[in-house]
């Protein structure tokens, strides 16, 4: 690697942090819920409150991110989202009352559009070749990020148990939900000190018509002889678009005849991404395993190999995608994803559920020497030895015989006690999604956003497709537990097989390479 590319490499890394900051700050809650909850004495509703509120905050900044980038540029907007993730962290540790709490935490959505930012950035800071994994690096971060929110948690949670005296000092254990939420702080404020080490897009510079500053951005990143060629196919792209300044006239050029192929591949891809259930299993791992009949130990023991299928694949996948190309990844991920979900909806179908005399006179036996806690066990004996053909036959037959309450408490158990399925065959499918997900269409999205939208209207074409994104991934996680009480996870896993068999089936034919192309090239095919 030369110096040039070396520099682009070092930009592309630094922007990058955005994903990893975007990870550990929509994790770290997790491990805070509880004492929150005791802190302020929340309601479940208000817990729910505290750890969706960045959800609310990228809606609402994702169509000002495009506006703030365009009008003041890419550096400056970023460097903004870096702010946004400092104030946040800080308001979130010292936060006197739940009502400041949600405020800081929205502060921290609106931070989230970091992604987009990052993702049109990179596309425009990196020479052709190096894009895709360039633009990839940003997955790669939210994963390491996420990854890394549970190992800090973990570690200040057992800082707090421990009895040294530096520990009370510092209010370690008994503030333990501060430090966890501050933990975000000292890398929000090392990102935003190296954003400074960014030069500006040179796009937005052509777009600006500062021409000359363009040129030295591109000195660094490109040798002498190519400058020319490229600011002259950044100036023809923009004359040939006809998206210029206002945010009318961009959407006009969005849902223009020329912009036709775009527009199925962006919104078909958005829809796609998400519609693979990824958030429902990342968001929901323990709960998604505890089906699986293993219980909550095994359950969140196999939820960490989630996160390690994660980062792994996502590797690969920064590895591949300019040597194997965009097409081939994303159809075949696609692929790999849809057959997943079908064999785990097969697997959950063949699924049956009987709680044997056996289980019944083994939980009696604990009960009595008070290893379980079971009030009313006679009331179980109208579920011995009848064998039920779904999770939510049997769901339903435990609510009606310990009603709901009780039913939610020994749920899980019964589960665990009565399932007959082969649970190593799901267990393997879910962590294929994952990985499927994590080499394809997880981070070429971003790659394929950067990729084919004309310079004037990226500003705000990537967030408004970033907001139908959005969109679905909250339709995924809203719906999740009320999909697992009225549809069970066959259900689950074939509604999100049969969406995804649709964008397949459209990017199938509408999607087309774009590996080792430059801007202009990739959005010239696309308007052909």
């Amino acid at each position: 690697m030369d110096k040039k590319n070396s520099n682009a490499f070092i930009y592309a890394t630094i922007v990058a942090m955005g994903g990893f900051l975007f990870g550990l700050d929509a994790v770290l809650i997790s491990g805070t819920l509880d004492f929150l909850k005791t802190e302020f004495g929340l309601s479940s509703l208000e817990v729910g409150t505290a750890a969706s509120a960045p959800a609310l905050g990228v809606l609402i900044a994702l169509p000002f991110a495009g506006w703030i980038s365009d009008r003041f540029g890419r550096k400056k907007a970023i460097l903004l989202v870096a702010i946004l993730y400092l104030v946040s962290a800080l308001g979130s540790a010292f936060a006197p009352s739940f009502e400041f709490l949600v405020a800081a935490r929205f502060l921290g959505g609106l931070a989230f559009s970091s992604i987009t930012l990052a993702s049109m950035y990179i596309g425009e800071i990196a020479p052709p070749v190096w894009r895709g994994k360039l633009v990839s690096m940003t997955q790669i971060n939210i994963v390491i990020g996420l990854s890394g929110a549970y190992f800090v948690n973990y570690f200040i949670l057992d800082l707090a148990k421990s009895d040294a005296a530096w520990v009370s000092r510092y209010a370690i254990d008994s503030q333990t939900w501060r430090w966890m939420l501050g933990a975000e702080v000292p890398f929000a404020l090392l990102w935003f000190f190296l954003l400074f080490r960014i030069p500006e897009s040179p796009y937005w510079l052509v777009l600006r018509n500062r021409l000359e500053d363009a040129k030295k951005t591109l000195r660094r990143i490109y040798d002498e002889d190519k400058i020319e060629p490229h600011i002259t196919e950044m100036r023809e792209s923009l004359e040939k678009s006809t998206g210029g300044g206002s945010i009318g006239a961009q959407f006009k050029e969005i849902f223009s005849s020329p912009m036709r192929l775009t527009l199925i591949i962006a919104f078909t891809i958005a829809i796609a991404q998400q519609a693979t259930g990824i958030n429902a299993i990342l968001v929901y791992a323990p709960t998604v395993f505890q089906q699986l009949g293993g219980g909550e130990n095994a359950a969140f023991s196999q939820a960490v190999w989630v996160g390690l299928t994660a980062l792994v694949f996502t590797v690969f996948g920064l590895l591949l995608v300019d040597k194997i190309g965009r097409r081939p990844l994303i159809i075949g991920g696609l692929i790999w994803v849809v057959l997943s979900l079908g064999i785990s909806s097969y697997a959950f179908k063949q699924a049956r559920y009987t709680f044997s005399s056996d289980d019944f006179a083994e939980l009696s036996k604990n009960v009595a020497e008070e290893k379980t806690e079971f009030d009313g066990l006679d009331r179980l004996n109208a579920l011995v030895d009848v064998e039920y053909q779904s999770d939510i036959e049997f769901k339903d037959a435990i609510a009606e015989v310990l009603g709901e309450k009780d039913a939610e408490t020994h749920q899980n158990m019964l589960v665990e006690k009565s399932l007959n399925m082969n649970a190593t065959l799901v267990l393997v499918c879910i962590l294929s999604v994952v990985a499927a997900f994590h080499i394809s269409i997880g981070p070429l999205m971003w790659v394929l956003f950067s990729e084919i939208f004309p310079i004037s209207i990226r500003g705000l074409a990537i967030p408004l497709f970033a907001i139908i994104s959005s969109l679905i991934n909250w339709v995924v996680q809203q719906f999740f537990p009320w999909q697992l009480e009225n549809q069970g996870m066959s259900g689950i896993f074939l509604t999100y097989g049969a969406v995804v068999a649709v964008g397949l089936v459209v990017l199938f034919f509408t999607l087309r390479e774009t590996k080792g192309m430059t801007i202009e090239e990739i959005q010239a095919a696309f308007r052909s």
